[in-house]
């Protein structure tokens, strides 16, 4: 309803405080405000910080339109995930490592632009668009590939960007990463001194990096060690592929009381490794479906732990590793990026082996 002077009753529409705004009760100029609030040289910085503390009294935040023009930071950098969005929904790793960069973000002030992409065509627009509208200071780029056309985009445009993921195959852009080869060597020694020959993978998507990377380590241990069998199956990463994948290594035969080489194909592993554990846990229930007995007849091991891992009976063995310190370190290194200061590679601290009731010695046949 309106009132006789036209204004709405009951509603108070407050008006935002502007530059002008400040100057007016600082008794400045527009221009010595504006350089105060940007962090421009022509004040002094006792006037600077008046300025600042009249803004925040009034109220007063920066236009994000005005500030891209002025070609002032946004205070705001982006990440794309090539990512369906329900399987962003039960992947703790994902969740873990946003939350380790907003933190690292939220003490200097910075908000994080999320978006999910179909696919990495569509993500490399996204950059564009991005720096073009300078909406972003500087991106996270997740999901590395063996062959990635996105760090061409990301290097032409100029974009300030910290790959998540490596070594190698991102440029001259700076990445913080995990030595996932020398972790998969771990695992496999581990599950072979526990005596099992005959070991599975059930791997993420293929062409990404640390997929290849895990894979070429699990052969090449694998092959050094003398193991009978060892196959690698690839997957979408969901609960759905990893049960299905499951079924059919579940569904060949027993391995055989002879010592001489077997078929691949027919051989059933006595152990299996799920590069996550929303994967894990659905093999599991696979193996309790089939009567497959863990860990007595198979070890079932997680890459990446989580509460899921410690919930389900029995608690699976998984790698473990600070995801959200993972997702800090990269922001930190963004900001520093932003702040012109050299970054170099970071190796973050390398996954530790958390031993829990789903493997075991195999039985004797």
């Amino acid at each position: 309803m309106l009132t006789a002077d036209g204004s709405a009753e009951g509603a108070r529409v407050t008006k935002r405080p502007t530059i002008a705004d400040i100057a007016q009760r600082a008794g400045l100029s527009k221009g010595a405000v504006s350089y105060a609030l940007n962090g421009q040289p022509g004040v002094s910085e006792s006037t600077r910080r008046r300025v600042l503390e009249l803004a925040t009294e009034m109220g007063w935040r920066p236009n994000s339109a005005a500030r891209a023009l002025s070609g002032a930071r946004t205070g705001t950098l982006g990440l794309v995930l090539p990512r369906p969005a329900t399987l962003l929904g039960v992947e703790p790793f994902f969740m873990k490592l946003i939350a380790g960069i907003e933190n690292a973000l939220a003490a200097r002030s910075t908000a994080l632009l999320l978006q999910v992409a179909p696919d990495h065509d569509a993500e490399a627009a996204a950059y564009r668009r991005w720096w073009a509208e300078r909406r972003v200071d500087g991106i996270f780029l997740v999901d590395l590939r063996v062959e990635d056309g996105r760090i061409r985009v990301v290097e032409e445009l100029g974009l300030p960007a910290v790959v998540i993921g490596g070594p190698g195959h991102h440029g001259r852009l700076p990445s913080v990463w995990t030595d996932d080869a020398a972790a998969m060597v771990m695992v496999v020694e581990y599950l072979a001194a526990l005596g099992h020959r005959h070991i599975a993978r059930v791997a993420g998507l293929p062409g990404l990096l640390h997929t290849e990377l895990r894979g070429r380590a699990f052969g090449d241990v694998a092959a050094t060690l003398g193991l009978e069998w060892s196959g690698t199956v690839t997957t979408d990463y969901s609960a759905d592929q990893g049960a299905q994948a499951t079924r059919r290594l579940l569904s060949a035969s027993p391995a055989p009381q002879s010592s001489g080489p077997t078929p691949r194909a027919a051989t059933r592993p006595t152990a299996i490794l799920y590069d996550n554990d929303v994967m894990a846990v659905a093999g599991t229930s696979v193996a309790h479906e089939m009567g497959v007995d863990v860990p007595g007849d198979l070890s079932i091991m997680a890459w990446d732990d989580s509460v899921l891992c410690e919930i389900i009976h029995p608690p699976l063995t998984a790698l473990s590793r600070d995801i959200m310190a993972y997702g800090a370190h990269a922001a930190e290194r963004l900001l520093e990026l932003l702040d012109g200061n050299a970054v170099t590679d970071f190796q973050d601290d390398m996954p530790r082996l958390v031993i829990r009731g789903s493997t075991a010695r195999p039985r004797s046949p």
